[in-house]
């Protein structure tokens, strides 16, 4: 196995998550390489994991945690890490050590770089990002927000802690006599972004019967003055985003709450 750093070549293969041969992650636009370009100048560092063939299975993002969703202050922070586990395409390579190397280069990379300590989030639960895995990695436990854990490893006694940006404030005011469907879309995650095209898509579909609003939180000051990176609201009522709602879910709730507005 060898740690590779992105390439020209394989970032197409990155915004897609490794996952190129799905026809349903394209449903998520261009928005990670709009991410990307914008905080590649802002210190965003990818690394890739190949196998023993060169078969690209695992990758990792992370970036000065001044640029995230999350505060600190000279520390990186780990935006996802991901060993591609589906049986199509590349096939599933997890639970082969490709994650622990990918995590190890990149706080080497981030201590090279000046960095005070690598940061982290995961789930209370057993799949994607677990917080279970980081802990197994030497993370602790820096603050909590629902079923989701904000983890670090400091590399010097000078380092302190991150901690979440909570959501703050109302939503955007809804538009009188309409449905008002509200996405926030911050670009890093292709699954995200997905949820945020379905619902645009959706909403479209109703004409002037539905106000579709976008924030765009990769502009920080936008994040900051929500407090949240992605989410989906419809009149003000929030749409679980995880795993992505279909199409077809989406549009069945804008069609009920037309039918009672």
């Amino acid at each position: 196995m060898k740690i590779l750093d992105l390439t020209k070549e394989n970032e197409e293969l990155y915004f897609l998550c490794l996952e190129d041969w799905s026809d349903e992650i394209r449903e998520a636009g261009d928005h990670k390489k709009k991410w990307f370009q914008q905080m590649k100048k802002k210190g965003l560092r990818v690394k890739l994991a190949a196998d023993d063939r060169g078969v690209i299975a695992g990758m990792i993002q992370y970036l000065p945690i001044e640029h995230s969703f999350v505060s600190g202050e000279k520390l990186y922070f780990v935006t996802c890490i991901w060993v591609h586990g589906h049986p199509q395409g590349r096939g599933n390579f997890q639970k082969q050590g490709m994650g622990r190397p990918l995590l190890k280069a990149a706080e080497e990379d981030a201590r090279s770089r000046g960095a005070l300590g690598m940061a982290a989030w995961g789930v209370a639960l057993p799949f994607w990002m677990r917080a279970s895995w980081f802990r197994k990695q030497g993370y602790r436990r820096a603050d909590r927000m629902g079923i989701q854990a904000l983890l670090w490893k400091p590399f010097s006694s000078e380092a302190r802690p991150p901690k979440w940006i909570r959501p703050g404030g109302p939503l955007p005011p809804r538009c009188v006599g309409k449905v008002t469907v509200t996405a926030f879309r911050n670009g890093w995650c292709p699954a995200q972004n997905m949820t945020f095209e379905r619902a645009k898509r959706a909403a479209a579909e109703f004409g002037d019967r539905v106000e579709f609003q976008s924030i765009d939180t990769s502009d920080r000051s936008e994040f900051l003055k929500w407090g949240r990176a992605d989410g989906l609201f419809i009149d003000g009522k929030e749409v679980r985003n995880g795993p992505p709602p279909s199409y077809e879910k989406i549009r069945k709730k804008i069609a009920r709450r037309i039918s009672k507005s």
